[in-house]
Parts: C-alpha cells; sequence; structure tokens
C-alpha cells in the first residue's frame, strides 16, 4: 500500500492459532491491568514504557484480540485540509468553512492553511459533546411533553 511518504508496512495479522489468541489475551490483560508500571526489559536494562507506547500497544492488542489487523501509520501533527477532513470525516469545504468561522485555529506557512493535529482532536470533541448535549435536551424536551400531554392529545400528535 503505497502513501505520499512512501510505503507503509503491511498490516498486522491478527492470530490464528488458539495458542497466539491466548498470548494476546495475556498481554492485553496485563496493559489493562496496570498500564502505569509496564516496562521494556533486556538483560539488566530495564525502562518504564511512555504512555504513547502503552496506548499505542493498548489498542493494537485490543484490536488483534478482536480478530482484526491492525495497521501502525504515523501522522504528521500539521495537518493538511483534506488530512484534518479526512480525520473529522467531513469534506474538504466543511473544513474550510470551520476554518473560515474560527472554530479550529490554523496557520498559512505558505500558500496553503496548516491545522494543529491537536486542535482538530480538540474540536472534534466539542463537537461531540455539543452533540451529547444536544441529543439530551432534545430526550428532556420528548419526556417532558409526553408526560405533559394527555393520552388522547398523543395520538393526535402522533398522527
Amino acid at each position: 500500500m503505497a502513501s505520499r511518504r512512501g510505503t507503509v508496512e503491511p498490516p498486522i495479522l491478527p492470530p490464528t492459532t488458539s495458542a497466539r489468541r491466548a498470548e494476546i489475551a495475556h498481554l492485553q490483560a496485563l496493559v489493562l491491568r496496570d498500564p502505569q508500571h509496564l516496562t521494556l526489559s533486556t538483560g539488566d536494562d530495564h525502562a518504564p514504557l511512555p504512555d504513547q507506547v502503552v496506548d499505542a500497544l493498548r489498542q493494537a492488542l485490543v484490536a488483534l484480540a478482536q480478530d482484526q489487523a491492525v495497521t501502525i501509520f504515523p501522522t504528521a501533527t500539521l495537518l493538511t485540509t483534506q488530512q484534518a477532513a479526512d480525520l473529522l470525516g467531513v469534506s474538504r469545504p466543511t473544513i474550510i468553512k470551520i476554518l473560515d468561522a474560527r472554530e479550529i485555529p490554523y496557520i498559512t506557512p505558505g500558500r496553503h492553511r496548516r491545522i494543529s493535529l491537536t486542535d482538530v482532536l480538540d474540536y472534534q470533541q466539542r463537537s461531540a459533546t455539543k452533540t451529547s448535549q444536544a441529543l439530551d435536551e432534545l430526550m428532556e424536551d420528548s419526556a417532558e411533553f409526553y408526560t405533559t400531554v394527555s393520552p388522547a392529545d398523543q395520538d393526535s400528535a402522533t398522527r
């Protein structure tokens, strides 16, 4: 599989034997049980694993345990508008509107806009929170409507 930066490593396939599945399950249990104390050891040399490595390991083990393949793909911390749009699952024109509305900060080092990965992820979180709050309000309004309206009125309202 090729990308603009060169080649991407082939996916890591899930285990095919029950013994290998058991090994993955055991490792997954270790990572989930005590992630702060994971270390890498080689002979007398021991080093704690950084949180980012532990998180990547956890995600890979969860996927492999669910019989999914895993691909590790480096992502730049400064994204193009297309990369940001792909990450958010929106079109490029939509990300341009979001940038123009100043909902996500960006820089223009040359002719093209660049967006910080952390700013895109922050926007994604804010957007998910807004959506969740809107759904909660809708549920409250709906529950309030059905508790204040008589059954006869409910029948006519649903028609």
